[in-house]
């Protein structure tokens, strides 16, 4: 990056703004690679000459494009001064909550995965909905002035709670539910069919924030039993890595939430919730956030791991519009 560069966001703008701009890149290749959901610049940016192959291009068309993609988007080695401009250039995203937003030091970080785990009814899509309202915020009011890419798993989303949500926020209801993107996946294969091939509507409705919720409702219903955990892993773990370059490659926040099993504790005691996905999930999600029950009908949410945030707790409320604090105004 050259040292004059003031803003430190052009380090991610596109020399090449389509797939069919890059260098060597007939007509019939690009048809190619976006029938295999490579559609945008960003999308081959963060591909693997592998699986540009596997769709048709030979090696060294598909090594070519890919160098020129990635020097679009000036992904390369730099300096720790140069990525420390990056860093102050990005942005964080409120969860219209005081509580939740000094817990996470500002809000969601975009660029990363944070994960929301936790038993039902502990305000996992409850969040989830909040968040696909206060994207649409401008920035000096703590959104990322854009549009929600929402992946319903589960069929919990409600367009009412989003009404709500928005004139609590004082926001123009029918004008955030346009900004809302949204799918509801069905399988585990209609979830992953679905995010590859979002790349193009990120780019054309200027999304800022992608959700799944859930994410591994699907995965876990459809590889019941040990002789399938391997197979699950190797699909969740390809998902997951999906949804990391959308997030990166288009400066968005992704949000996704997760469930939770039983475990007791090893002589025999009382039963802990934990996360499902193991280690996979572990080491993909930058944040991860218990959620669970408190009393008189309080929340309380505890980071237990991240690689820029300390652990801590903070509690919050659900009414009816939205997810807040108790000092803040209901």
């Amino acid at each position: 990056m050259d040292e004059s560069t003031t803003d430190p966001r052009e380090y991610y703008r596109a020399k090449y703004q389509d797939i069919e701009d890059l260098p060597g890149l007939g007509p019939a290749t690009a048809q190619k690679l976006s029938q295999a959901g490579f559609k945008t610049v960003q999308s081959i940016a963060t591909a693997s000459s592998r699986e540009l192959i596997e769709a048709g291009v030979g090696e060294v068309l598909a090594n070519s494009i890919i160098e020129a993609a990635r020097k679009s988007l000036e992904i390369r080695f730099i300096r720790g001064d140069e990525l420390a401009k990056i860093h102050a250039g990005k942005r964080k995203l409120t969860l219209g909550c005081g509580s939740l937003d000094r817990l996470f030091a500002g809000g969601v970080d975009t660029e990363s995965i944070t994960e929301f785990y936790g038993e039902f009814g502990s305000g996992k899509s409850q969040i989830c909905q909040q968040l696909a309202v206060t994207v649409q915020l401008p920035e000096d009011k703590g959104g990322l002035d854009g549009g929600c890419l929402y992946l319903d798993t589960e069929q919990v989303f409600q367009t009412s709670r989003i009404t709500q949500i928005a004139i609590h926020l004082g926001l123009d209801p029918e004008e955030v539910l346009k900004n809302i993107i949204y799918a509801s996946a069905f399988t585990s294969e209609h979830q992953t069919v679905l995010l590859e091939s979002c790349d193009e509507v990120i780019k054309d409705q200027g999304i800022r924030l992608i959700i799944v919720d859930s994410l591994i409702g699907h995965f876990r219903s459809e590889y019941p039993g040990r002789e399938t955990l391997a197979p699950r892993q190797q699909a969740l773990n390809k998902h997951l890595h999906k949804l990391k370059r959308l997030c990166t490659g288009f400066r968005a926040a992704a949000v996704v939430t997760n469930q939770v099993m039983s475990t007791p504790d090893s002589f025999g005691g009382p039963q802990f919730p934990k996360a499902v996905g193991g280690h996979i999930l572990g080491h993909q999600a930058h944040t991860r956030t218990f959620l669970r029950k408190g009393r008189d009908n309080l929340r309380i949410a505890k980071i237990v791991a991240s690689p820029f945030l300390p652990e801590g707790e903070a509690t919050f409320r659900i009414t009816e519009g939205g997810i807040t604090s108790d000092d803040e105004d209901v």
